[in-house]
């Protein structure tokens, strides 16, 4: 069995202070896909509902307007934010051919499998913080856990600084393989009466 060593996490490297966007390439057409959505789609129909209510009466007792302007300001919010992300962004594929420490030690885009000090194993992928996934082990390449395994190898011991206080991980495997990133899906209003339906369950 390989021996490894213990290491601590170190602090942010400049490429965060400096706004990189490290991302996967699913993550990169999620973000293109709801871009494309609100500049297509979206933000025209709800131009199309403020230019009607504008010509029904006094604007400033009118409802339909006042809240089509208000969800026109989220949407080009959301727009400019999503720019700056696209711009910003540094593709990073995980299925790209990788020698020598970057096939074998933790880096963007790795796969790593770990144990527990009580001996529960998990499974997470580093990936981009806007395809940070829980549900599918998807964590942020700037969290805490990713920063405690970043450039370790199988064997090695890093110790995460948890709320709770200090925990020593076991690396057992890294992997360089395909991360699925859940497609972007617009929200309907169905969907949102369905969600709440099943509340009331």
């Amino acid at each position: 069995m390989k021996t490894g060593f213990t290491r601590r996490p170190k602090a942010l490297e400049p490429a965060a202070a400096m706004g990189t966007n490290y991302i996967t390439p699913g993550g990169l057409e999620r973000l293109k896909a709801e871009l494309q959505f609100l500049l297509n789609k979206e933000r025209p129909e709800v131009v199309e509902v403020v230019a009607w209510a504008a010509g029904n009466g006094d604007r400033s007792e009118n409802a339909d307007y006042q809240y089509g302007k208000r969800k026109l300001r989220q949407i080009d919010g959301r727009i400019r934010f999503l720019g700056k992300r696209i711009e910003a962004a540094e593709v990073v594929d995980p299925e790209a051919p990788r020698t020598g420490q970057r096939a074998t030690r933790v880096f963007f885009g790795a796969t790593v499998r770990f144990e527990t000090k009580a001996g529960t194993e998990r499974t997470v992928s580093i990936v981009g913080t806007d395809e940070v996934d829980l549900e599918r082990g998807h964590i942020s390449w700037q969290s805490p856990l990713a920063r405690a395994l970043m450039k370790a190898a199988e064997g090695d011991e890093v110790v995460l600084n948890a709320p709770g206080g200090q925990e020593t991980l076991t690396v057992l495997e890294v992997r360089y393989e395909r991360i699925e990133v859940e497609p972007f899906r617009a929200v309907s209003p169905d969907d949102l009466e369905d969600a709440d339906e099943g509340e009331e369950a």
